[in-house]
């Protein structure tokens, strides 16, 4: 039989894989080649997992703690996440709130399953995380593209926001700091999203990933602490991999209304049950530890900021809105576009992202995978002398499009 007349399922079909993983992928196959690839692709911290945290994960594998959990996860964590929401935010929550996943991603996607229906749109703020329309799309709704700007430094523009609202809108979905522009949706913003989302009854969904990695003196501003009336139609999304540099761990959590918890459960006990046992026990030692080291990283990424930012705003044609918060800036270089080198043109960011790849060994995202064609995004979570000698490669290969 030839397989590959075997058809493939719809939905599949609709989807790409993920280009940030891809081009991490290939900038790793031609450093494994021998190449000197420099990469500025990646979307995790460049520091070990704290050591407190890793001993907790060693001693849960000597403590036998190598069995299936709760499908939501141990109760003791689930405990843990809801004292952090109460200390940080004055948020409560009881554990039947919250659901311990397999990553940010997993609790995501099992919301979008639970939620959604054909029919219904989900708003999503562009440019995006690559994994949100996705994963809309897998639960059978449709993604609604709302443009931001970059001259509003990526902030939600209510007006704007409203000319894509349809009867159909059932939820939105708000990651602040943002994953690619780094950018915080203002109060004002917020203000206006929470009374639309009570009027209409949106779900909102907060995936909030980046809150502890953020650059400015002022609070961070939350849909929640807007109008906390919103609790009982918002779930928060979160987790310890940027938080604690845990990325391949794969522990997310989400808190939300009890009975759309118990939906995610029922998703989450027909796909992965629990996740790992030993990764909870390590995230519980980070959510109940020391919370000093998020701050050792922005400290660390502060002074990378300012010289990548800097730099970039110094190449001819590129604009660049400084980041207020997470590990990225997301240049606009569309002016190198309709320029060529050694007669192939390049047409948009994946010809450019290619293009540095092949002829500085710079690793980037390109802006398309975001929705945003016109950018390109840099991850700043690496060495500075990585920086300084990646953007002098950036620099001299863009001097040779013609």
């Amino acid at each position: 039989m030839d397989t590959t007349q075997i058809a493939l399922a719809q939905r599949v079909q609709q989807i790409k894989p993920s280009p940030t993983l891809a081009v991490n992928a290939k900038a790793k196959a031609l450093k494994a080649s021998g190449a000197d690839v420099l990469n500025f692709s990646v979307g995790e911290p460049d520091f070990d997992t704290p050591e407190h945290v890793r001993e907790a994960g060693k001693q849960a594998i000597d403590a036998g703690h190598t069995r299936y959990t709760a499908v939501p996860g141990i109760i003791e964590l689930r405990e843990a996440i809801c004292r952090r929401f109460a200390d940080d935010h004055g948020w409560l929550y009881t554990p039947e709130q919250i659901q311990v996943a397999c990553g940010g991603k997993h609790g995501l996607y099992n919301m979008a399953q639970a939620l959604f229906n054909p029919g219904d749109e989900v708003l999503i703020p562009t440019p995006y995380w690559v994994s949100y329309p996705p994963i809309v799309l897998l639960a059978g709704a449709t993604p609604v593209l709302v443009p931001l700007d970059e001259n509003d430094d990526f902030d939600l523009n209510p007006e704007i926001l409203r000319q894509y609202v349809t009867p159909r809108t059932r939820a939105i979905i708000l990651n602040s700091p943002s994953n690619p522009t780094g950018a915080l949706f203002s109060r004002k913003a917020l203000e206006a999203i929470a009374e639309m989302a009570l009027e209409r009854g949106w779900v909102i969904i907060s995936d909030d990933i980046y809150d502890t990695i953020t650059f400015g003196n002022t609070p961070l501003p939350h849909i929640l602490d807007v109008d906390p009336k919103l609790q009982e139609q918002t779930l928060v999304l979160n987790g310890v991999s940027k938080s604690f540099a845990m990325t391949g761990w794969r522990i997310g959590y989400t808190a939300g209304p009890k009975h759309i918890i118990a939906a995610m459960n029922k998703i989450q006990s027909q796909s992965t049950s629990n996740p790992s046992s030993v990764a909870q026990y390590a995230a519980l030692a980070a959510v109940t530890g020391p919370q000093d080291f998020p701050g050792v990283m922005r400290q660390a990424f502060l002074p990378r900021r300012e010289y990548m930012v800097n730099t970039l705003r110094t190449m001819p044609g590129v604009t660049c809105v400084q980041p207020a918060g997470a590990f990225y800036v997301f240049p606009n270089m569309a002016s190198y576009y309709g320029r060529s080198f050694g007669g192939k043109p390049i047409t948009g960011s994946v010809d450019l992202s290619e293009f540095l790849l092949d002829e500085a060994l710079v690793a980037v995202v390109p802006g398309a995978a975001f929705g945003a064609d016109q950018f390109i995004r840099f991850s700043f979570a690496t060495a500075m002398e990585v920086i300084e000698e990646g953007l002098r490669r950036v620099n001299t290969a863009l001097a040779k499009l013609i």
